[in-house]
Formats: C-alpha cells, structure tokens, sequence
C-alpha cells in the first residue's frame, strides 16, 4: 500500500473511534427508560457505514494521485461500498434519540390500544397537547374513575363509608350525611378534621376540597360529622369576638373602628387590621414556654423581640398563613405542659404527625383563643368565608334532585295534619302547623291531668308516658358527667343559648340543664316539686312549674325566664 493510503486509513479510524466515544457518552447521559439498546447498535452500525460511504464518495469525486496517477485502491473502495439513497439520508445522534421515542410511542399505543380509556379525574393537571386520560398502569386500582374512598366518624365512634367524587367539597358531604341520615338541615354542620396522635382538630370550611384535605392526613386520622354553631356566629355577633383591646387598626389616620365596619375592615383585602396580644409559645423542640407580644396579620404571625414595639427589625416571624391551618388542641394542658387550658396550634400542612413541626400557643382564656382562631380564618380565607356564610353554596349533580332533606321522627318533625274533616290534610302554613301543635300538645297535657286524677291501670296511660317521653328528645343525654358535658358543649361551638339536659348525679330524682352563655359554661337544677298531688319539675324554686321536660324546654326556648339568656341551639349527636 502506498503512504496516501495509509493515511486516509488511519484517519477513518480515528474517526471511528470519535463517533464510538459520542455513542457511548450518548448512552450513558440517556435516561433509563429511553435507551433500547438493540436499537442504538443497530443506528451505530449504520452511522459508520453512512461514514465510510461519504468518504467514499468524496474520494470518487475528488480521486488521490500518485505521481500524477489516479490511485487504483481508491478506485477498488469506491466500487466495493454502497451507495444507495437510503444510506445518504442517514444521520447519526439527532437521529437515533427520535426513533427510539417513536418506537417506544408505537409500542405504547400498540399496548393500549385494546385497553379502554379511563377518563383523568384531574385533566388540569395535564399538559394542552397530553391526552386527557390516564394509562391503566399509572391510575390506582382502588380509584378507577375518580371516585374516592371516605370513611366518616359519628360522636359515638361508629363510621359510615361513603363514596364521593375528587370535586366534592365539605358542605356539599355534609348535606349528603344530612340527606342520609335524615337530619333537619340548618347549616350547622360541619366536618371536622381529628387527628388523635397528635391531639389536634378543626372544623374544615365550606369551600375546601374532601379529597384534598384527605391527602394531608395520616392513616390514623379521621373526619368526623357534628354540629358546629360557632362556625360563622362572629358574622352574627363580631364584638363578642373580637374585644377592642385586641384590635388595632394599621391606617395611615390611626382612627379607632366603628363596630358596624369591625367586619368590613377583616374581609377588605386593602384594609391593614391586625390582632395583637400576650400569647404563650412553645419553643421548638422543648418543652418550655414563653409569653410573647404576638401581632396576627394577613402576612402572617409575628412576634416583638422588644417588648410591645411594632417596628420591622423587632418582629419576627412565627408562622406563615398561606400554607397553615389552625388548631385545637384537644388533650388537655398536661400533654405539653402548657401554662393554661386554652391552647391551640397552627399546624403547616406538610406535616404529618411531626410534633416537633408544630407552633403550639396557649391563651390567658376562652375568648382570646376564639379571638385568634377566628381572625386566623379571615386573614386566610378573607371573603369566601362570608359567601359561605351569606350565599348558600348550588349542590352538586349527587344532589340536584333533591329539593329538600328528609325529616325524621328522631327529630321530632312529623308532617302536620289535620283530621277535623272527613278526609285529613297536609297543614302546608308553618304558622298554622306551629298552632296546632301547640293545641294538640295543651290537650294532651289536659288529658294527662284528668288520667291521672280518675287513675288508670294501664301501664301506657299518658301519666306514665311524660315521666319518660323526654328521653327520646335529642337533647337529653341521659347519665352523662359534668366533664362530658362540658367537652359536647365545647365542640359544637361555645355559642349563646347552646344547652343540654341530663340526669343530675347528686339527686337521683332531679335533672341538670347544661347551657353556654358569653362562653361560659353554666348548670341549673331542675328539682321535682309536689302540688295539689301532682308532681311538677321547676328550676327556679317552684315560681315556675311543668309537667315534664318537654314542657320546660319549649318554655324557656321562648322566654329567658331567670336563665342569662334564651335556649336556642340543642346539643344533638347523630348516630350514622
């Protein structure tokens, strides 16, 4: 061979091997999931034979010489390789990476093809040029279309199963719980998030997705279906709420806030209020506390290093509000060592059962914790919580049909009928229907005192009947303690007018009644009192007398009497 030759030989090998380091660097650089190797080698070996072709046809087009000769070794490798119009159009790396892409598409869709398609439950979350449905390997099994497995806890711990859809929010489940159970609907349910490790709980908003709030919650957490009166009574009663010592307004004038704009200034989004005050706060990771002047505004939790100053360089940031929740702290003040009983904890969303994550705060009493959860929800969620309160949210398709819950005999509201014709008649007039129950219920009770006065063998005469008749009434509860009294109250909403009866543990013969005022707690004793013969059931030293509860309920739901204020809102439990 001659010198020419040899140097354009070693100059093919070299670049040769170029081409095999690229492929080999090309190969480790590759994801996992997009390298087919039989078909890298395959690409390989037709680069290089696309190589020794355009060397070939360059050597044919520009022929070596020797010694003015054309060289006849070249000549011999121009006839020896191919040159086809396939292998001119051959590249090499841009090449191979789109067509082992395609291949891997064509075997997908090949794979799928027979497979039905599952509609996406979240179509948002795809791109514009991705199909809206989900492969049968990337869905989960136990939610093929968009369905979600709920479990709901009533007060006495028996849960219900339902099935919801991915868009479903809290109202919207609290009203199918309603329809189901055949509860009286007057928007004060709600659905609470419990988690019992860590001692935690809180009401979720009307507007707040079910599946999403699941998603953050451990296996040991749970939902639980109750009433809840103080949901939206600071829009009923702001002052209550929010005491002026408590509320500063952050305008430029520094004027003070008339009590009609209390709620106005909260739900503006360019209105500056802030709450501010003594907390108690945990240290992270220890188990002392220290009492901070803490500042709440729509920014977040602040608290001063300087005493009470509102300057920038002395506040610093206890807890953020966008990505949080706030709390209630329901295992008493001995589990975290706290100061006093009213704690409460704002807890980030990421965390899941981390206690150490948590920002536990320990108010001086009862109406300053409620001040500061409840400015907590206005801060976060600002107007929308008013449009849950004010604008009844449309239902969804579950319930569409629906124009009106179900009432059931448990909540004593059969469906009004009058007989005093030949064919009895729905009574549609709620006045009316109120009327006549009042009559029926005056007659009966005069029926009761004429049976009882004449004597009756009959173990079901009405003189029997009103010694026990109350307890079918939702808000009796039998032989409960002062405690669990105390803790129904309590997490149904300390709201004015709120109350229970129940047995009394002193006096066997004596009943207790249970109700909130002013978010304090307070008992009365119904004593039994004897007249004429006849046993009556009084609370005020026999001034005022009733045949049974009943009667001395539906009394003081009318008139104060020398209760502090009106009963309104029973303390019920649902079984579901």
């Amino acid at each position: 061979t001659t010198p020419v030759y040899k140097w354009q030989k070693s100059w093919q090998n070299l670049i040769y091997l170029i081409y095999l380091m690229c492929f080999f660097f090309l190969f480790l650089s590759l994801p996992e999931d997009d390298v087919d190797l039989e078909a890298l080698v395959n690409d390989m070996n037709s680069s290089f034979e696309s190589l020794y072709t355009s060397c070939s046809v360059q050597t044919e087009s520009t022929p070596l010489l020797h010694n003015g000769q054309p060289h006849r070794s070249a000549t011999y490798q121009t006839q020896a390789q191919p040159t086809s119009p396939h292998q001119r159009l051959r590249r090499s790396q841009p090449m191979h990476i789109l067509a082992v892409r395609r291949l891997q598409e064509e075997e997908q869709q090949y794979r799928t093809s027979s497979l039905p398609a599952i509609p996406n439950p979240f179509p948002e979350l795809c791109s514009p040029a991705s199909s809206p449905t989900l492969s049968s390997g990337s869905l989960p099994q136990c939610q093929p279309s968009g369905k979600y497995i709920i479990k709901i806890f009533s007060e006495d711990g028996m849960g219900k199963v339902v099935e919801i859809p991915a868009d479903m929010t809290a109202r919207d489940l609290c009203q199918f719980l309603v329809y189901k159970n055949h509860c009286v609907d007057d928007n004060s349910w709600a659905l609470v998030e419990h988690h019992p490790a860590l001692g935690l709980e809180r009401c979720l908003e009307d507007h707040e997705l079910v599946v999403q709030v699941q998603a953050s919650m451990t296996s040991e957490s749970k939902f639980l279906f109750r009433k809840n009166y103080a949901k939206y009574e600071f829009f009923k009663n702001p002052l209550s709420f929010f005491p002026e010592q408590m509320v500063a307004w952050c305008q430029e004038t520094n004027g003070t806030i008339p009590p009609s704009q209390l709620l106005q200034n909260f739900l503006n989004s360019s209105s500056c209020p802030e709450i501010q005050g003594y907390l108690y706060v945990k240290e992270m990771s220890r188990k002392s506390w220290k009492k901070l002047y803490v500042f709440l505004r729509r920014s977040g939790l602040y608290f001063s290093t300087k005493g009470t100053s509102k300057e920038p360089r002395h506040l610093q940031l206890l807890a953020d509000l966008e990505d949080s929740n706030v709390f209630t702290v329901i295992t008493g003040r001995k589990l975290h060592n706290a100061p006093t009983d009213f704690e409460f904890c704002i807890k980030p969303n990421k965390v899941r059962n981390e206690v150490k994550e948590l920002r536990m705060l320990c108010a001086e009493d009862e109406q300053s914790r409620t001040c500061w959860m409840t400015a907590f929800r206005l801060f976060k969620y600002g107007i929308l919580l008013y449009q849950n309160y004010k604008i009844p949210q449309q239902r969804k398709t579950l319930l569409s049909h629906f124009s009106a819950p179900v009432r059931s005999v448990s909540e004593n509201s059969l469906v009004a009928m009058d007989f005093s014709g030949r064919t009895g008649r729905v009574i549609d007039n709620p006045v009316e229907a109120q009327s006549a129950a009042m009559e029926e219920g005056h007659a009966w009770r005069k029926r009761s005192q004429r049976m009882n006065i004449l004597g009756s063998p009959s173990p079901l005469h009405p003189s029997s009947l009103s010694g026990v008749i109350h307890r079918t009434q939702l808000w009796f509860h039998g032989r409960i303690s002062r405690e669990e009294s105390h803790k129904m109250i309590h997490q149904q909403g300390r709201v004015d007018g709120m109350f229970l009866l129940r047995d009394s543990q002193s006096n066997p013969k004596a009943f207790v009644l249970t109700m909130c005022h002013h978010q304090k707690i307070k008992h009365f004793q119904i004593l039994p009192c004897e007249e004429d013969g006849q046993m009556f059931l009084s609370l005020d030293d026999a001034a005022t007398k009733f045949t049974d509860l009943i009667q001395l309920v539906e009394f003081y739901m009318l008139n104060r009497g020398v209760l502090p204020c009106k009963l309104k809102h029973p303390c019920t439990t649902v079984a579901l």
